[in-house]
């Protein structure tokens, strides 16, 4: 902004990050001229025109042009396409915001030619100092106990914050007070608020993965209503669901992650109230899962190995052969294939010296896992017989 220099870029981030608000700052201060596009309504003469003005601008004035495409994922390839001779060319600089990962929604060769900026969702200081910024705006008073729960309620979201601040400022003017309240916020939010204190809520969210880990349904079912009324967000609760079915599930049914995966995105697509359907089928389903811990076990031992593993020289077969001078080295020499041998298994070392089989992974029994293992077992087992490996 310094040089008064834009490049193109990507703004990938959740809703409310302020994705939008940062190209504006970036495109003033930097004394660009602003096209504003939404890849919702906008289509192929939209971007066309828009191009054609930034041309016309740089041309008789001399003036440059951010062009910023909000929900920029939402365009298909042919609008992206559009996009590209003018980005390389440097007529506009792009400013795409989205809330989808641009490795999957956004083309290759436009990825290319822009910079990708991540955004997080806000802390609760940021959103805090938003919240006391937007009161002072609007000459109303909060206790410090609705300027929590305006945090809380947020996720990280700072448009849902003003949002939910806003609609309680109205309701508390319909009651003709200038003082927002604690059930004013509640029901901007449908009712659905941290009424409990900090610790409460992140006694109630252990409560829920403790009890699908424990497989009790019943228990992992209610505590996740309890977080759904308490105001928790279902975004929160599907990424708990996630991880639960690594940490807690696992090996022991791989299909589990699947599922889990498929809520996260159900509830992003579906929302309130609707996704607590999807929420509560795959909450009974981690809960009455088999269970092993061996992937989060395994991984804690494999961290252990490589920090206390030294140099951790990989074994001269298992090397890069596919340089020149690769073989006059050693490298990828005597390597045994595995496809080339019964079962598409043989007997060779991959660990490091120092690093033996049964280390890292401790395999459990539980579920498909014991399956596979016993499956697995039958193979190595041959390592055993055979003696050193190859």
């Amino acid at each position: 902004m310094e040089a008064q220099q834009l490049t193109s870029m990507i703004l990938w981030g959740p809703a409310g990050t302020g994705k939008t608000t940062l190209a504006r700052i970036l495109a003033n201060s930097a004394g660009y001229v602003t096209e504003t596009l939404s890849a919702v309504s906008s289509g192929v003469k939209d971007v066309r025109e828009a191009i054609e003005r930034a041309r016309q601008r740089l041309g008789e004035r001399g003036e440059r042009t951010v062009l910023f495409i909000d929900e920029v994922h939402r365009f298909n390839k042919s609008q992206q396409d559009l996009l590209l001779p003018v980005t390389e060319s440097g007529e506009i600089v792009l400013i795409g915001a989205t809330t989808e990962n641009p490795f999957f929604e956004v083309n290759a060769a436009l990825m290319s030619r822009t910079s990708l900026w991540r955004l997080h969702p806000l802390s609760s200081e940021n959103l805090a100092t938003l919240v006391s910024r937007g009161v002072t705006l609007r000459g109303v008073a909060v206790d410090d106990a609705v300027a929590k729960a305006l945090v809380a309620s947020a996720d990280g979201d700072a448009r849902s914050a003003l949002t939910t601040l806003d609609t309680a400022i109205i309701l508390a003017k319909a009651d003709n007070r200038t003082e927002v309240l604690l059930e004013d916020v509640s029901k901007a939010r449908d009712g659905r608020l941290f009424h409990q204190s900090e610790d409460s809520h992140y006694d109630q969210v252990s409560a829920f993965i403790k009890s699908i880990r424990g497989s009790d349904p019943d228990a992992a079912l209610f505590w996740m209503a309890a977080l759904l009324e308490s105001g928790e967000t279902p975004r929160f609760i599907a990424r708990r669901l996630v991880i639960a079915a690594s940490e807690d599930i696992g090996l022991a049914d791989p299909t589990a992650l699947l599922l889990a995966e498929a809520c996260a995105r159900a509830v992003e697509f579906i929302g309130l109230p609707e996704c607590r359907l999807t929420l509560a089928h795959t909450t009974l389903a981690l809960a009455l899962a088999p269970k092993s811990n061996t992937a989060t076990a395994g991984l804690a031992a494999a961290l252990k190995a490589v920090k206390e593993g030294g140099a951790l020289e990989v074994p001269s077969h298992l090397r890069d052969a596919h340089y020149p001078g690769a073989s006059q080295l050693g490298a990828g020499t005597h390597y045994l294939y595995p496809h080339d041998f019964p079962n598409h298994w043989v007997s060779q070392q991959y660990l490091p010296e120092g690093v033996a089989m049964g280390d890292i992974f401790t395999p459990g029994t539980e579920g498909r896992e014991g399956m596979t293992v016993d499956l697995w077992r039958q193979r190595s087992q041959q390592h055993d017989q055979n003696g050193e490996a190859s």
